[in-house]
């Protein structure tokens, strides 16, 4: 794969849905082998920026550049509706188009050879069979046969039609192809959804030894720490760059906040400063003209945003009906078949009240199907499964979508879940799964797949069952979302069976782990970390591990300084009977001597503002800039410098307007 210098350059990109910019002069830059986590809220514009490099939608504005012989491999949701009678090992070896037309032409040659021989023949036939070899020809299927197998497909499966396999499975035959095709470029929109845990972590090594570049969409946070070098958050219509992984993207983001911020504040002190100094000399002869050239610099400033805080907090309050007894769930002895193959074989589990369950594991294993048992909604082969005394349950799975009354808008629809719940509270609930405004009357029927998700998710939450069970929620989530699904779980008193291939979302709500092995139910009773670190104890000692195992001073201040003093050295005091200063020739010469000195003052301290003001706008340029942030020494050092410039323009602003107080007290004495 040949290394290009400047592979993609997107410059002062812009791009509008309606009036509403996606983007507004945004840039970023694709290097060769550069692994890029592209993040941002849902509906920030994340699958759009992807079809706008792949030319699939016109760009507004801006320029993208790509270097000619760049090549490029989009997997997106598109794909999940694509079938065909080939097997899945048929489609995934189309990748090897150059290597299957030239299959074709040897085939053809020999079969001409057999009743034409001619030396023509065989000059032709030597071409292609060196071509086809130093291809690796004769290698592509079994690199067909190992991506597809990793990616979760038993032996059995690479002949069997598409057609016959769901969408998630598909799409794992699309990423194969691509895979395969190993373009320069590698752009993936949410691969994880469709994958399970062991394809996820085959995925990840994939990507990190992948010799092109890539850029993933997701919202699986363990994936991005582990496979990007690079963050582009998508935010304000702008990409915004950060040299690292996902959580470096969140102390840095932090930091960038804590700075941003802080310039806020200081520039609005100096515009309040500002707006005090024309409201007060506006009407001066005077100082009319200062006062004018200050609202012309107010107009032209450049203003600095306040900084959003996107780390939504809620507070469910969740009312059980009733409330259950101290065991929860039984499954005494149960089987459960699909003809003859075999799922659960005469299994036992037990749930107690307050068991936060994540059921992990392999597609194919049985997680949804042991869920419906859990619901009773499947029946077993053998065997029993019980409910507890007064456990009521509430059920989450993409089928129960088919549930929602359709004719309902939002809001009627939580409303059924939970009638206690005020519109202002159902309101809060739907914001949280970022439903606003006028969206909330919408009914159900126009929404799309993944909005209906967030709707089912939210009435789940919303019911007053004691018991819940969740099917991967976290699909069609954004980390905002997510985050929010965690705190409402944390927040939740009754108890939980999640099935998640989430492992940051499974580690931040489970404090028990069920896996299906050897069609039995095993329990870990600890955490998702516990878990992981018990996992890798059992690979290295089989026999030993056991589940239970588990700026400068400025001297004085003007006000004191400069007030007249008496033969005693004191200061004096000027009184009035009537409201005006009563002074003395030799007191207003002293008045006029301090407006004199304070105006200078006032000046000089303006012109430092002015200086230091430059020189912070100029290190926030500067710490805004790759190099600077992904060499942590200089960006401390940068940091520093930006805290002491602060420092030091916080104590000149300060003085300055002690001056032009005193300098106001002098003026109304001088009358």
């Amino acid at each position: 794969m040949r290394k290009f210098a400047g592979m993609i350059s997107l410059t002062n990109l812009s791009y509008y849905l309606g009036s509403r910019a996606l983007y507004e002069n945004a840039s970023m830059h694709i290097k060769p082998g550069q692994k890029i986590g592209l993040i941002g809220l849902n509906g920030t514009g994340k699958s759009t920026l992807l079809r706008l490099i792949m030319g699939e939608y016109q760009l507004d504005g801006g320029t993208i550049s790509k270097a000619g012989d760049v090549t490029i491999g989009f997997l997106n949701q598109d794909l999940l509706s694509y079938q065909t009678d080939d097997s899945i090992l048929s489609v995934a070896m189309q990748a090897f188009e150059r290597q299957n037309h030239l299959q074709k032409r040897i085939d053809g040659l020999l079969h001409e050879m057999e009743v034409n021989y001619r030396d023509e023949l065989i000059d032709k036939l030597a071409r292609a069979q060196d071509e086809f070899a130093a291809l690796d020809g004769y290698t592509i299927q079994s690199k067909a046969e190992e991506i597809l197998e990793g990616l979760g497909f038993s032996t059995n499966d690479l002949d069997k039609p598409l057609r016959l396999f769901s969408g998630g499975w598909r799409m794992r035959v699309m990423l194969a192809k691509l895979l395969l095709q190993k373009p320069s470029l590698l752009m993936l929109d949410e691969p994880t959804n469709h994958l399970d845990l062991p394809s996820i972590v085959w995925v990840e090594k994939y990507i990190l030894n992948y010799e092109g570049a890539v850029i993933v969409v997701s919202h699986d946070r363990e994936f991005l720490d582990n496979v990007v070098d690079s963050i582009v958050e998508v935010s304000g219509a702008k990409l915004n760059y950060y040299a690292g992984n996902y959580s470096y993207y969140l102390e840095e983001k932090a930091l960038r906040n804590e700075i941003q911020q802080g310039a806020y504040e200081n520039q609005q002190a100096k515009i309040r400063q500002t707006e005090r100094f024309i409201e007060r000399f506006k009407a001066k002869a005077t100082k009319a003209k200062q006062a004018q050239s200050r609202v012309k610099m107010l107009e032209k400033m450049d203003r600095v945003d306040a900084v959003i805080d996107e780390n939504a907090r809620v507070n469910f309050r969740f009312n059980f009906s009733t409330q259950p007894g101290r065991h929860i769930l039984h499954l005494d002895e149960v089987t459960k078949n699909y003809g003859e193959k075999k799922i659960l074989t005469h299994t036992t589990a037990r749930l107690e009240r307050g068991d936060h369950v994540a059921l992990i594991g392999a597609n194919g294993r049985g997680k949804s199907t042991l869920l419906r048992i859990i619901a009773g909604t499947e029946p077993t082969t053998k065997g029993e499964r019980r409910l507890g005394h007064n456990v009521s349950f509430s059920f989450y799975a993409q089928h129960q979508l088919e549930s929602l009354n359709v004719e309902d808008n939002m809001l009627e629809e939580l409303k059924s879940a939970n009638p206690t719940k005020s519109e202002s509270e159902l309101r809060t609930v739907l914001g949280c799964f970022l439903f606003s405004g006028d969206d909330v009357f919408k009914k159900i029927k126009v929404l799309s797949g993944g909005e209906k998700s967030r709707v089912a998710l939210a009435k789940v939450l919303l019911s007053q069952a004691n018991f819940l069970l969740l099917d991967e929620p976290t699909n069609h989530l954004d980390m905002q979302s997510v985050n929010i699904l965690i705190q409402a779980l944390d927040q939740y008193e009754g108890t939980f069976v999640v099935v998640s291939h989430d492992r940051y979302f499974v580690s931040q709500i489970a404090n028990k782990i069920w896996y299906i092995e050897d069609e039995q139910i095993k329990e870990y009773p600890g955490t998702y970390d516990e878990y992981e670190w018990w996992l890798e104890e059992r690979k290295s000692n089989p026999v030993e591990t056991t589940a239970s195992s588990p700026q400068p001073n400025v001297n004085g201040k003007l006000a004191e300084a400069s007030k007249p003093a008496d033969k005693n050295g004191q200061n004096r005091s000027n009184g009035s009977a009537n409201g005006k200063s009563i002074a003395n020739d030799e007191e207003r010469k002293e008045w006029q001597r301090a407006l004199k000195k304070a105006t200078q003052q006032a000046e000089d301290f303006e012109q430092q503002i002015a200086r230091l003001e430059k020189q912070k706008k100029q290190l926030e340029t500067e710490m805004a800039e790759p190099k600077v942030v992904a060499d942590g020494k200089l960006f401390q050092s940068k940091t520093a410098d930006y805290k002491r410039v602060g420092t030091e323009l916080d104590s000149f602003q300060e003085q300055w307007e002690d001056v032009m107080l005193e300098a106001e007290k002098l003026e109304k004495k001088l009358g």
